[in-house]
């Protein structure tokens, strides 16, 4: 008997904690994905800097100057097309863990009322006898 009881126990305690630990390795997964990218952003951003230091570097004269000038207009319209791509994809990561985030809520509140409901009908007919047992 005992040991019916505590694998219930314990059956019922990983029903429990199951939404919890989806959730948190969702929003792990998540932060993972996020920080992966940004990294490779920052990495992609300070690679352009660095180029265009060295670019800096090699000015000798008006000529180089000028290219410089003319690669340097370049490179920001390169940079803000990058910036929106990246806020473009960041956008969509935040839409997609919104959507599975809301998607685990709705199952765990799914799950939640078929055992409300299960519990409400297995007590149901022990009250039943027990109103019936009161009467005789």
């Amino acid at each position: 008997m005992q040991d019916k009881m505590m694998d219930a126990f314990s059956t019922q305690t990983r029903q429990m904690f199951e939404p919890m630990r989806k959730v948190n390795s969702l929003m792990l997964n998540n932060m993972e994905k996020m920080t992966q990218y940004q990294l490779e952003a920052m990495k992609r951003y300070s690679q352009m800097g660095t180029e265009r230091i060295r670019s800096a570097t090699e000015i000798d004269d008006a000529e180089s100057l000028r290219d410089f000038g003319t690669k340097q207009a370049e490179m920001m319209n390169e940079l803000s097309q990058q910036m929106q791509e990246d806020a473009r994809v960041m956008g969509e990561m935040s839409l997609q863990f919104k959507s599975e985030m809301e998607k685990l809520f709705s199952e765990a509140g799914q799950k939640m009322s078929e055992q409300a409901a299960s519990a409400t009908k297995s007590e149901q007919p022990a009250k039943a006898t027990s109103q019936s047992s009161r009467k005789s």
